[in-house]
């Protein structure tokens, strides 16, 4: 098992208030690392919705959350601080001042811990049908990062939420053909987006099939060429062309240990102070993963918590160095007149 350099704060989770938290103790001249269970950065953004606008960032009339991703990685790698991706954390040792985070194959330590975990670790729900299984990963994607790989393919997206009616409207003009199925007919995703959808259907853009579920995959020479699809009500089946299979069943979420490192918790929530304190010496919270009486889950207000919570462990860390910054336009770090 590999154990990394102590560093000064770790933090845990690589979203958006991750992210500036990285930065953030870059720019107060402490050490840093994140540890996220997901193969890329961004969190929720990237992993849910990285081709939607977000309209309130500040200083951005709206900005597609995978470019508020690849900023905040930008902003954050000015301090050239490490990124560790696909680290699940497993459990959490303190001794000596140093508290250690470990996943299955690697050891974090750092002096102080900074929780930004958003919803917890979580991973894309899998089609429950045995046929899908060998084709994740050879035809079946649950995330999707770059729309255009899908150029001239047709495309079958399974679900009737938010994510699966984003992607059929995202990728028409993309894709050669887009086919959405669902299960029933009543859909939890935003009615505009529904009936832009419906309208595309209406036109024959799109086709949609609701009561259906997957029943085989069809593939020749190694790829998927089509998908057998059961209406549940008839009990008929039809076959459409498919090159591509995107499952949008929605995300299981897990706060793993993190229930078990004897911090204060509501409802997998955990509770702060007004200073992002846990309770726990040395480990503060920040984003959506805490709470704290009129908490805004918003990604505005997890940058403030960031701001907040690395300031207050870069104190607790080298006592000498204040909890105020001051302004950035006057740090020496940035190239300006002596902070």
């Amino acid at each position: 098992m590999a154990t990394h350099d102590i560093r000064d704060i770790s933090i845990i989770g690589g979203g958006p208030a991750g992210l500036f938290a990285l930065f953030y103790a870059g720019m107060r001249g402490a050490t840093a690392q994140i540890i996220d269970a997901l193969p890329q950065p961004g969190g929720q953004l990237a992993a849910l919705y990285p081709e939607k606008f977000i309209f309130d960032v500040a200083g951005f009339p709206k900005v597609l959350a995978k470019d508020l991703v690849s900023s905040l990685v930008q902003q954050a790698g000015q301090f050239q601080q490490p990124i560790h991706l696909g680290q699940r954390i497993i459990g959490l040792e303190e001794a000596d001042g140093i508290f250690t985070l470990v996943t299955a194959t690697d050891r974090f330590p750092s002096r102080a811990v900074i929780i930004a975990a958003g919803i917890g670790a979580f991973s894309p729900r899998r089609l429950p049908q045995a046929c899908a299984e060998p084709w994740y990963g050879k035809g079946i994607h649950d995330v999707v990062l770059e729309p255009k790989q899908f150029a001239g393919q047709h495309v079958v997206i399974i679900g009737g939420g938010d994510s699966a009616f984003d992607w059929a409207h995202q990728l028409e003009g993309v894709a050669k053909g887009i086919t959405l199925v669902h299960r029933s007919d009543r859909f939890r995703a935003h009615q505009a987006t529904v009936d832009a959808v419906m309208a595309s259907a209406a036109a024959g853009r799109t086709a949609v099939h609701t009561f259906h579920e997957l029943a085989d995959v069809i593939a020749e020479d190694g790829r998927i060429r089509a998908l057998e699809l059961r209406d549940i009500k008839a009990k008929t089946t039809r076959r459409v062309d498919c090159d591509v299979v995107l499952p949008m069943l929605g995300f299981v979420s897990d706060m793993g240990v993190l229930l078990e490192w004897g911090l204060q918790l509501e409802k997998d929530e955990i509770v702060v102070t007004q200073t992002m304190e846990t309770g726990r010496p040395g480990i503060w919270a920040a984003g959506d993963v805490n709470t704290y009486p009129g908490k805004l889950k918003l990604i505005a207000t997890g940058f403030a918590e960031s701001a907040i919570a690395v300031n207050q462990a870069v104190h607790w860390v080298y006592p000498d160095k204040k909890v105020n910054p001051g302004h950035s336009s006057n740090l020496a770090v940035f190239g300006q007149k002596d902070d």
